[in-house]
């Protein structure tokens, strides 16, 4: 039974207005001509409605919820030890640029009485993915909602990805990448606890 004190309503900002494709495909048509395009021509008749569709496919997690994307699939468990997710690929946009940042998330936690599904604490990742980001804070967001979820001892979350906007422009650095790392808990608390998972992702 899905607990009511991890019920959310889906994300909206004080100034969301309801998604409306032809507002939407308008500013692409606008952005398009302002950067010297011809809105007319052939290839680009139907861009402002393709990157429409794809920006709101993109940024999907702001109509999810965390009841939804776990669905109730939160089961009793006698097992008290680490329960690791590794290399969940995921990719999201930078809410700097809107330039897209890509790599995968390890995510572990120690139950305590209770164990997730193991195909939510993905979709709990691509639930806060979907939403424009800087890394530093999904790492956080992740990290919170297992454990809010799972009132697990502890939780722990790293993220290795490439930025576009590091790669595409600015220093156009193309091997760089950024980790980030949240440890809640006795992952924080205990430092063999927390040495055992980096040497599991490894």
């Amino acid at each position: 039974m899905v607990q009511n004190w991890y019920r959310q309503k889906p994300y909206r900002s004080e100034t969301h207005t309801e998604y409306r494709p032809v507002t939407l495909e308008q500013n692409y048509t606008a952005i398009l001509g302002q950067i010297g395009e011809d809105v007319s021509r052939e290839g680009l008749l139907d861009t402002p409605k393709r990157a429409a569709k794809a920006m709101q496919y993109l940024c999907r997690g702001y109509e999810q919820t965390l009841e939804e994307v776990t669905n109730g699939a939160l089961f009793s468990s006698d097992n008290s030890e680490m329960v690791l997710v590794k290399d969940i690929e995921l990719y999201s946009l930078c809410e700097h640029h809107l330039l897209p940042f890509i790599g995968k998330a390890h995510v572990a936690y120690i139950p305590s009485g209770k164990v997730l599904g193991l195909s939510k604490v993905a979709r709990i990742v691509d639930m806060y993915a979907r939403r424009l980001q800087i890394q530093e804070n999904l790492s956080r967001q992740i990290a919170e909602a297992v454990q809010q979820v799972t009132g697990a001892l502890g939780v722990a979350v790293v993220i290795e990805a490439k930025h576009m906007c590091m790669m595409m422009r600015g220093v156009e650095k193309q091997n760089s990448s950024m980790i980030t790392s949240v440890m809640l808990g006795e992952f924080r608390e205990n430092a063999a606890t927390r040495s055992e998972f980096l040497s599991l992702i490894k």
